[in-house]
């Protein structure tokens, strides 16, 4: 059956736009003007856009710009949006022009387009809602937008993030716990180094873990500030005063969180330093993270001419080819997620540097990474304590045999027969195959019992 169409107008003229759409001319030009990449904004930030807009809409009655009527109908179409009503209707590229215009305005006219639908009976037009007029009012899409980034990433950060982070910080101390008995080789260089516990192997990744929380938080303190308020170049033109701090503080307020608005509206529309910032914490994280996977899937390794010291759960198959094979599944996911922070970290960096003047215009790219980051980082997070860290179990017999015939417990005696002797003991260990402990005893330089004293295994 053929498509209905309905004629919408903008500033360059009247638009067909599909029958069914609540987006209305500016949104129609902006999906025939850019690529079709199959990126569109994510959900969160749409419906964080709409939360700004609601709040906007009562904030402009409050101040006695905007009639009840059509603030009651905004902020009624708003919410609708918020609780993903019309996920659909938000149909822009990410790759569009980089102010995010042509996001804001596809916001606006769904907005406008379901209010007049409560008003009059018929979606679209601009009577009585007007896109521009009435939902963007005291608006700037170059304030807009990157408010809405900030907001949706500490939002996320704070519902998804941490308490993922937290999960993976708590089973790695756990473990920790549990194998703080366990002896084992230390390795530096991928060679033999010293002993210590699998416990203590753990607690530096369980640290790893908190230091990253810790940044992240140090990170948040930077990007709750708001460009709201700054409209077109920074200079607030054509808002009310009172505007930005009113709405801001009716977000701090829904979210529970704490945003404040800009100190300099100049530097927060021109820069996006607190996002390239957080960026930059989050790609510290997934470093962290992909150090302990890639830790982990190495002492996991074997199960018969491995390293061994830890048995990973068995989650399944690992070959199409050789039955029996098990594959440490977890730790190459998690790896995968954080090499993908790692590049969003890149592109992210280069809209950074996009801030010509009083605007950055890679907003739009930087939001999708960014938030894609965040949603990485937690899942990750939260997979990699789920399914692999809490099931993990220690090969004691393995760690044993490790220390048993390693030639780096020479260091510990150092002290009793000195720098030398110790080198030439583990050179004649390594040249017969013999361990440390009979070599020191074959030559008769400490007893049985002083050697157990000193290496404490």
């Amino acid at each position: 059956m053929d498509q209905k169409f309905r004629q919408e107008k903008d500033s360059m003229g009247p638009v067909e736009v599909p029958e069914d759409a609540y987006y209305g001319a500016s949104t129609k030009r902006a999906v025939g003007n850019f690529i079709d990449s199959g990126l569109k904004m994510p959900n969160t930030f749409i419906h964080t856009l709409a939360l700004i807009k609601k709040n906007a809409a009562r904030t402009n009655h409050e101040l006695g710009l905007l009639d009840a009527g059509l603030s009651d109908a905004i902020i009624k179409a708003a919410n609708e949006v918020m609780q993903g009503e019309f996920d659909d209707q938000f149909v822009v590229d990410v790759f569009q022009t980089g102010s995010g215009t042509s996001t804001n305005m596809n916001m606006n006219e769904v907005i406008s387009s379901r209010a007049n639908e409560f008003i009059t009976g018929e979606k679209g037009g601009k009577i009585p809602v007007h896109p521009n007029d009435h939902v963007n009012l005291g608006q700037s899409s170059n304030d807009v937008i990157p408010s809405t980034l900030h907001v949706s990433a500490l939002n996320m950060i704070n519902r998804l993030l941490i308490p993922s982070l937290k999960k993976l910080r708590l089973s790695l101390s756990q473990k920790a716990l549990e194998f703080k008995k366990i002896g084992k080789l230390g390795r530096t260089h991928l060679q033999d180094a010293v002993p210590m516990t699998l416990g203590d192997e753990f607690s530096g990744y369980a640290r790893q873990i908190e230091l990253g929380i810790k940044r992240i938080d140090a990170a948040g303190e930077n990007i709750s500030e708001l460009a709201l308020g700054g409209t077109a170049v920074g200079s607030g033109m054509n808002t009310h005063p009172e505007f930005a701090s009113k709405v801001i503080k009716r977000i701090s307020e829904e979210l529970k969180l704490s945003f404040r608005e800009a100190e300099n509206h100049f530097e927060a529309q021109g820069a996006q330093d607190a996002s390239v910032e957080m960026s930059g914490v989050l790609k510290t994280v997934a470093v962290g993270m992909f150090k302990i996977a890639n830790d982990i899937r190495w002492l996991g390794s074997g199960p018969r001419s491995g390293i061994g010291e830890i048995i990973l759960p068995s989650l399944q198959p690992g070959s199409s080819i050789m039955p029996g094979k098990i594959n440490p599944i977890i730790p190459e996911s998690v790896m995968q997620v954080t090499a993908q922070i790692i590049g969003n970290d890149a592109a992210i960096t280069l809209g950074g540097l996009s801030g010509n003047f009083e605007l950055n215009t890679m907003l739009p790219l930087m939001a999708y990474n960014l938030l894609q980051s965040i949603e990485l980082l937690a899942s990750g997070a939260d997979l990699f304590a789920e399914k692999c860290i809490s099931g993990i179990q220690p090969d004691d017999e393995k760690c044993r045999q490790g220390l048993e015939k390693s030639l780096a417990v020479v260091t510990y005696l150092v002290p009793e027969i000195g720098y030398d002797k110790a080198a030439e003991i583990a050179y004649r260990a390594h040249t017969t195959g013999q361990n440390i402990k009979e070599v020191i005893l074959e030559r008769g330089l400490l007893t049985e019992n002083e050697l157990k004293k000193i290496l404490n295994f």
